[in-house]
């Protein structure tokens, strides 16, 4: 009795393994939009309350690069990173690992920083280009069907010095972009001549702290979809 049975289990698995086999899983990695933002405080959303309400997270609830429920959303930046760590901690976050589709970066700020606070202005803008350009070299090589959006440097006019050195900063993240055909947000002119954008900290003598207020990041996020096809 037990020979019939056995027969009918197994000719109903012959029928039933290959369908299986052809069904399409109902959410499968390589198949979705893949969003990673990298960089510093400003892509990690520092100082938005909620964090939430910081620019990455807005482009993503926003749908702009895909539906949400298609969307997969890394974020590996990290508050005070330069470019430097960016190239040697983030960049093979996404390269070796989560290989996003869609990249947003920011960075230069924390560079810009060093000067400010005292740093050779000619050395620290040299390693910035250096640095910026080894990590466009390796997104666009390992990852070359990637879309990448960089975010240029808003002016701190309540800080001596910023106005001379943040174009400067600018006109290097313009060029190297540019050879990269990478398209660059324009934060600087989204947040130039406007109040209400930043939260400007001072610890100590010429020690700044600079984030966006809640305000300053839909600002980001404006700037940043202003360049997104």
């Amino acid at each position: 009795m037990a020979a019939p049975r056995w027969t009918s289990i197994l000719a109903l698995l012959a029928v039933l393994l290959p369908a299986l086999a052809r069904a399409e899983l109902p959410w499968q990695f390589d198949q979705h939009t893949r969003y990673m933002a990298l960089g510093d405080s400003l892509s990690a959303g520092y100082g938005a309350v909620p964090a939430t309400q910081g620019f990455v997270y807005l482009l993503y609830q926003s749908g702009v690069f895909d539906s949400v429920p298609n969307t997969l959303f890394a974020n590996a930046a990290v508050p005070g990173a330069t470019s430097r760590q960016v190239l040697d901690h983030q960049a093979p976050q996404a390269t070796e690992a989560f290989r996003p589709t869609v990249i947003t970066l920011t960075v230069g700020g924390n560079d810009l920083l060093r000067i400010l606070n005292g740093a050779d202005p000619y050395l620290v803008l040299a390693e910035f280009a250096a640095n910026l350009t080894q990590i466009l070299t390796r997104l666009r090589t390992e990852l070359p069907q990637a879309r990448i959006y960089l975010g240029n440097l808003y002016t701190i006019s309540e800080i001596p010095g910023a106005d001379q050195i943040v174009p400067q900063f600018n006109q290097i993240l313009a060029q190297v972009a540019g050879a990269f055909q990478v398209p660059v947000a324009d934060v600087y002119g989204e947040f130039y001549g406007r109040g209400g954008l930043l939260l400007i900290e001072r610890h100590g003598a010429g020690q700044y702290e600079v984030h966006p207020t809640n305000a300053g990041y839909r600002a980001m996020a404006k700037a940043f979809e202003a360049v997104i096809p």
